[in-house]
């Protein structure tokens, strides 16, 4: 390994006979200091940059065990060389789980010396290049995203490697993931970044309307199209062209932007002129695209069209400790947008946060630190302010990994016997006297146990207003803990009052 004159070594040495030898082997390649005592090599630590450090053990003042202790405490990243004459395996133990990184027995000669100091330099080199490459690929925020987590290290390292291309990318994950920021870094890091970025969401458009926002229109198209109008295609040439909740495109619209995207050629509504642009795609969906494709919503085509690069945003639960770095960010967001005094989360509803599996994601966890700024002032967050998740037990969600009863994300056990109340009792078939047969009998238990036995719908409905009271009347929130979509709990309330039963009578 390569080394210059400006690299100090420390020499601990009592001996001046001994010091004299070591600083003849290395004064050819090293500026040596040296100390004869433990006192001289703390005063020598502290005032200049020590690139190695080599000591003795027995000194006149102290042990050589302590000034490795002060250098670790100091400069924990200092290679040390432990050197004695009384060597034993449990010294070198000790010397070595102090931080020292390896170690001497007198007498030795140069090259021994040399062998040593250099297989520490080649290590300590290796760790700097490891310290590097963590520094450099190991980031806690990336453009506008927030997150150190491995997970989203791998999304960070995606987006620069494919940010250059043309190619499409397709992103997938759970609504509040942040697809839109993940395209807006695509787009940032790319070389059309000085290029305008437009962002399209095909859920918030009538589908009478998309085509025309997609590619633009002429005047009289259509009903109320007064004035000619450029549509997104247009207007991102050049750039950018992010087309968010791509699934909700009707088919006959799907072949047309798959011909735009193979021929980068489109006709405004209401016009036979062709118009050509140079366009970057990037699209995103919180649907499983190739469930889609099974499913015939989406066209295979286009599918393989755009679906080049996949992309996938983790959900926040799957984050570590990004839920954190994400809340304490927006905290300090809304705090000073309120005029609020906020600065940090107490333990617990930081261990809460943690254990919570954010159905939402961070569209969620911003509405909870928004709500409990608006409503609070207080320099910390307490479980108190917590808007709804306060009514249930911390205890509730499970830690990364999944709970123990309701899977992966799930509050356990979130329905307790005594919540049901009378509703848990069947409704009466009439009385059975102590004479009837089997009264005494197997079968009369076997009565016992299918009378505790509910119909399946009452089974349903019980669970499902048990959820809704626990979540105080919120159905969306009740529908992500049962893991099922809000719109099937209304359809079944629908149901339910239309009916007694929503199967009939057998």
């Amino acid at each position: 390994m390569q080394t210059t004159s400006r690299h100090t070594i420390l020499l601990v040495e009592d001996s001046v006979s001994n010091a004299l030898v070591y600083q003849n082997y290395l004064k050819d390649t090293y500026r040596v200091l040296v100390a004869d005592t433990g006192h001289a090599a703390l005063k020598l630590l502290a005032e200049n940059t020590i690139y190695l450090l080599i000591t003795d053990v027995r000194l006149p003042d102290m042990s050589g065990l302590d000034i490795v202790d002060y250098a670790q405490s100091t400069q924990p990243d200092l290679p040390i060389i432990v050197i004695t004459a009384f060597g034993s395996v449990d010294l070198v133990v000790d010397a070595m789980r102090r931080g020292a990184s390896d170690f001497l027995s007198k007498p030795f000669d140069r090259a021994r010396l040399e062998v040593t100091i250099s297989n520490i330099l080649e290590r300590q080199h290796l760790q700097d290049v490891v310290n590097e490459y963590q520094k450099t690929f190991e980031r806690d925020r990336f453009h506008n995203m927030i997150g150190g987590s491995l997970p989203m290290q791998g999304v960070y390292r995606i987006i620069e490697s494919c940010a250059a291309s043309k190619a499409s990318v397709f992103i997938t994950g759970e609504s509040g993931t942040g697809k839109e920021l993940c395209s807006e870094a695509l787009h940032a890091e790319s070389t059309r970044s000085d290029k305008p970025f437009i962002a399209l969401n095909c859920a918030a458009i009538p589908r009478e309307l998309i085509e025309s926002e997609i590619f633009g229109h002429v005047k009289g198209a259509f009903t109320g199209a007064a004035t000619a109008r450029e549509g997104a295609a247009l207007r991102a040439s050049g750039g950018t062209l992010f087309l968010d909740e791509i699934g909700e495109m009707s088919l006959d619209l799907q072949s047309k932007l798959l011909r735009f995207i193979q021929s980068g050629t489109f006709s405004p509504v209401g016009s036979s002129k062709e118009i050509k642009v140079d366009v970057r795609f990037i699209c995103a969906t919180n649907r499983d695209p190739l469930a889609e494709v099974r499913e015939g919503r989406f066209r295979e085509d286009l599918y393989y069209r755009l679906h080049v690069i996949p992309l996938h945003m983790p959900p926040l639960r799957d984050r570590g400790n990004d839920v954190l770095k994400i809340a304490g960010e927006l905290l300090r967001k809304y705090s000073e947008d309120e005029g609020k005094s906020f600065r940090c989360f107490d333990d617990k509803v930081a261990d809460y946060f943690l254990r919570y599996p954010w159905p939402g994601n961070v569209r969620e966890l911003s509405n909870v630190v928004r709500n409990i700024v608006v409503l609070n002032d207080a320099e910390t967050v307490t479980m108190t302010m917590l808007p709804q998740m306060s009514e249930s037990t911390p205890g509730a969600a499970q830690p990364e990994g999944g709970a123990v009863d309701g899977g992966p994300g799930v509050p356990a056990a979130p329905f307790s016997d005594e919540v049901g109340g009378e509703q848990d009792t069947p409704p009466s078939t009439g009385a059975v006297s102590d004479d009837a047969p089997g009264v005494n009998g197997a079968s009369n238990v076997e009565d016992r146990d299918s009378k505790a036995i509910l119909p399946l719908w009452k089974e349903e409905q019980r669970i499902i207003e048990t959820a809704i009271q626990k979540c105080s009347g919120n159905i969306p929130r009740a529908a992500a803990f049962l893991e099922i979509s809000a719109s099937t709990i209304y359809r079944k309330k629908l149901a339910w009052e239309k009916s007694h039963s929503p199967f009939g009578q057998d």
